[in-house]
């Protein structure tokens, strides 16, 4: 009788020591002089950088999400994580925190050596984006928990700021200007539902290219999200960044209230950008109401900011400097009674 061992179970230990060694140089690639220690180990080390007088920490956890089925379908991995680092670095950002550390958990069903290689690339391109180091992570091989062929991926994201430039929107106020700028496409969110318009109901395959696309969905639904980091750094270093919101699930209308004063409402005109034609094929071929899509989808804005009025043309040239896409897309107001946080006309 053949003995068991854990590699007839499903786990392939030498396999994992290879994609481990295979990474490390990727993750090496990444690190700066705060980090201690060497990969490898059982945990990572950080030293704070001194240059901060009354350091605070901020972290995140987030995944990709559904948008994982289309890369499984399309077999092509080294975006997603980007999308990972993304998900979590553009979170901790909107409080004027900069990015120190990021780690990432892979589960799969099955270890593949190279997609495994594929998904770390993308997360160590996700991280020079960020400027922010891969100081570790781990990969779980679980045979019978996943279907075969397909893995998650959660990341995790730790950002330093000092304590009295933390930008918590308290200071947001009636009069002030609200800056979109302009998403790479669905980013991570609203998956769901587009798979099912595009690919259930409508039946489109992915090397498809539907009108108004200029491009096959394969590269629409897999363009990777925009991270903000460096942008929204220097523009907080340069203006009174008031506020600052991520335009993830939940869309326009759940995501700035989280940054308004209770008191505070914003009003956003529509017109003052183009949503983008992926997301137009999907509210047409949908019929999905556009209250619908505004809570689902970003629409065309990943980053939402709020600034006092007399900045805002310099803001915007600033944004346009350093390669974003953005416009003036509302004002705040004074919250009347019974009426939502975010108005869009």
């Amino acid at each position: 009788m053949a003995k068991t061992t854990y590699k007839s179970s499903g786990v392939d230990i030498d396999a994992g020591n290879l994609f481990v060694d295979l990474i490390k140089p990727l993750a090496k690639s990444t690190s700066n002089k705060q980090v201690l220690g060497k990969l490898g180990g059982f945990s990572g080390a950080y030293a704070i950088p001194t240059k901060y007088k009354n350091p605070i920490l901020l972290a995140a956890a987030d995944g990709v999400g559904t948008k994982l089925k289309i890369a499984f379908m399309t077999g092509k991995f080294d975006t997603v994580g980007i999308d990972l680092v993304a998900m979590n670095v553009n979170d901790v950002v909107t409080c004027g925190a900069e990015p120190l550390f990021f780690l990432d958990y892979i589960a799969t069903s099955k270890l593949t050596v190279k997609e495994g290689v594929d998904i770390v690339k993308g997360i160590v391109k996700g991280c020079k984006q960020a400027g922010c180091v891969l100081l570790g992570g781990e990969t779980a091989e679980m045979p019978g928990f996943y279907k075969k062929d397909e893995f998650d991926l959660a990341g995790f994201v730790v950002g330093i700021v000092d304590k009295n430039e933390v930008i918590d929107g308290s200071k947001v106020k009636p009069g002030d200007a609200v800056i979109g700028i302009a998403s790479s496409g669905l980013h991570s969110n609203g998956y769901s539902l587009a798979r099912k318009v595009l690919l259930g109901r409508n039946k489109y395959k992915l090397s498809d290219k539907p009108k108004p696309l200029r491009r096959t969905l394969d590269k629409e639904l897999l363009e990777p999200t925009r991270i903000y980091v460096k942008t929204l750094l220097d523009i907080k270093k340069k203006y009174k960044l008031k506020a600052a919101a991520h335009i993830t699930g939940g869309g326009l209308l759940e995501n700035i209230p989280r940054v308004l004063p209770k008191s505070c409402s914003v009003e956003i005109d529509s017109s003052t950008w183009k949503m983008p034609a992926i997301m137009k094929l999907i509210m047409e071929e949908g019929r999905i109401d556009v209250d619908e899509m505004y809570r689902t989808f970003n629409c065309g804005i990943g980053m939402v900011l709020v600034i006092d009025s007399k900045d805002a043309g310099k803001v915007l040239r600033r944004l346009t400097s350093l390669g974003e896409k953005a416009s003036v897309i509302g004002e705040v107001s004074k919250k009347k009674r019974q009426q939502d946080q975010v108005v869009i006309t």
